[in-house]
């Protein structure tokens, strides 16, 4: 009998899979203990063994695809088994087939009624009915608000007449009609908000039945003009109603749009009658302009009015070029990033606390230890020992937050974070406070490195109880960090800085290091974490301490 073979759950906080590579086809024999595929978790790409015998019949999820957990990924049985029934999900009776048959034919008769119903209700925009939706007047815009109508039901509205003010995310604009008429209905009143494409107004013929128009299907091609008309208005804050001043010291209102037809042509402005409201310059004024013999070219004028300061003049700037981009699927870890930061970030009140360590001494027995045979340890592996040292002191900054009880952690298992190409992840150092130096040198180097070729193992990455983050080696001076909940803390170590410093009253060479510490105050207070930083600072500065 075949078997159906789920998307499984990798990790504890796996939500969704992605299918890296397939190891078998379709029709491949199987044997239980095979490895099907290699399935990316949020933590790691993972080998997904079979746990039963026969023939791969279906592929569920391509390669390169994400699925939720559960979702059928394979489905393993005899060669040349029926499995229909497994893909539709029926696996009824006969008579149940024809129940459901005769299901579909009566939803399918009750589904042509209902559109011949709505056939007879709708019909096509009468001719020379406009629909206007709210425009998207900016690459985020997703809603719009109207501030000001300046033209009411009933007033006749000529191409390029402003016909409201809206508000938009990034600035209040005005958007002109593009098409002459009567206003005929107002969908979204002042003050209102409404999303893109929603009906904003109708203009037309006066005494069209407007309900009728809002009851009909728009054509494709009233779509097709309108989007690629309102494509064309160019932002332009409303409060900016009047241009600035030209070179005649005169000002000259004109529409966005008409502007720059004029800026493509190279028309001069002054020049141009406008026939919209106020003597406004609109698109049919620019497209229609002819230049007068006696209208002065602007060069010319220019030309007449050079002065010793005026001679160097820097030409127009004109931008030209396309704009590129390229979006790249998120990676299935790249998601579950987002979404556990985003979590502890607006959950966790979050505050932080910065000291600065003087690193002398610690560079110095580094030094030494580093001079024995086979002895590695980096400065990272030095606070990592300091921080498992200082929570053994200061339990309450080794707790989780739990709603209605808090966690005091017993043990002190710390997490590491390092980045790998898709993100990050946080390799946890069990019991760390019963690691030597070299311990915790050799075991973040492995697996840090198998971090990054992904090969880390749920359990390795799970039961953190702090965390650190050390950007230093990157020259980074000082940082803040999300917390890894349901860590309560978690630990940014800056670059080690060479600069002068204050030494018994003398001003000398030093090096220093800057840590930050951020806490999740529903657990560690402000004077709890400032006497860990303090514990974490007499560590460092004289490690010998560590070794009592």
């Amino acid at each position: 009998m075949a078997e159906v073979i789920n998307m499984p759950r990798l990790s504890d906080t796996m939500e969704e899979g992605t299918v890296a590579k397939w190891l078998k086809n379709v029709g491949d024999k199987i044997e239980e203990g095979d490895i099907l595929a290699e399935i990316e978790t949020d933590k790691a790409t993972m080998e997904f063994e079979s746990f039963h015998e026969g023939t791969l019949l279906h592929i569920g999820i391509a390669e390169g695809d994400g699925a939720p957990v559960d979702t059928l990924l394979a489905i393993i049985g005899d060669e040349g088994e029926d499995i229909s029934s497994l893909l539709n999900g029926k696996q009824g009776t006969s008579n149940n087939k024809a129940e459901a048959e005769e299901d579909t034919t009566t939803s399918e008769k009750i589904e042509e009624s209902t559109v011949k119903e709505e056939s007879n209700i709708s019909s096509e925009i009468p001719e020379g009915v406009e629909i206007i939706k709210m425009p998207r007047l900016s690459d985020t815009m997703e809603e719009g608000t109207v501030a000001t109508w300046l033209k009411k039901v009933g007033d006749e509205v000529e191409e390029g007449d402003i016909l409201a003010e809206i508000e938009t995310d990034k600035a209040t604009m005005e958007f002109e009609s593009f098409y002459s008429g009567q206003l005929l209905y107002i969908g979204i009143q002042e003050g209102e908000s409404a999303p893109v494409d929603e009906v904003l107004a109708i203009i037309g013929p006066a005494g069209t039945n407007v309900e009728a128009v809002l009851q009909s299907k728009p054509s494709s091609k009233t779509e097709k003009v309108t989007t690629a008309e309102t494509e064309n208005i160019a932002p332009q804050e409303a409060t900016n109603k009047e241009e600035k001043p030209l070179n005649s010291g005169q000002r000259v209102f004109v529409s966005p749009l008409a502007r720059k037809i004029a800026t493509e042509k190279g028309i001069d402005l002054m020049a141009v009658k406008g026939s919209g409201d106020h003597g406004r310059i609109v698109k049919r004024d620019v497209e229609n302009f002819v230049p007068s013999k006696d209208v002065i070219a602007p060069a010319a004028v220019a030309e007449t009015k050079i002065t010793p300061e005026s001679q160097v003049t820097a030409p127009q700037f004109v931008p030209i070029g396309e704009e590129h981009f390229e979006e790249v699927k998120n990676s299935q870890m790249r998601k579950v990033i987002a979404k556990r930061l985003s979590e502890s970030k607006f959950t966790a009140p979050h505050y932080y606390l910065m000291i600065e360590v003087d690193m002398d001494n610690a560079k110095a027995s580094r030094e030494k230890i580093n001079s024995l045979p086979d002895t590695k340890v980096s400065f990272n592996d030095m606070v990592v020992k300091a921080c498992a040292m200082a929570l053994k002191k200061h339990p309450q900054v080794n707790t989780s937050w739990k709603g209605d009880t808090t966690r005091y952690n017993q043990h002190i298992h710390v997490g590491v974070a390092v980045a790998v190409d898709d993100g990050l992840v946080v390799p946890v150092l069990k019991f760390t406070d019963q690691m030597s130096l070299t311990q915790i040198g050799t075991s973040v180097k492995d697996l840090a490195g198998r971090a990054r070729v992904k090969k880390l193992t749920p359990a390795e990455m799970e039961g953190s109880t702090f965390t650190v983050s050390n950007l230093g080696m990157f020259g980074i001076l000082e940082f803040t960090s999300i917390i890894n909940q349901p860590n309560s803390a978690i630990l940014s170590v800056g670059a080690i800085v060479e600069k002068p410093v204050v030494k018994g009253g003398q001003i000398v060479v030093g090096n220093t290091m800057k840590i930050s510490l951020a806490c999740d105050h529903r657990t560690v207070d402000g004077a709890s974490g400032a006497q860990f930083l303090q514990t974490l600072r007499a560590y460092l500065e004289n490690p010998v301490t560590m070794l009592a």
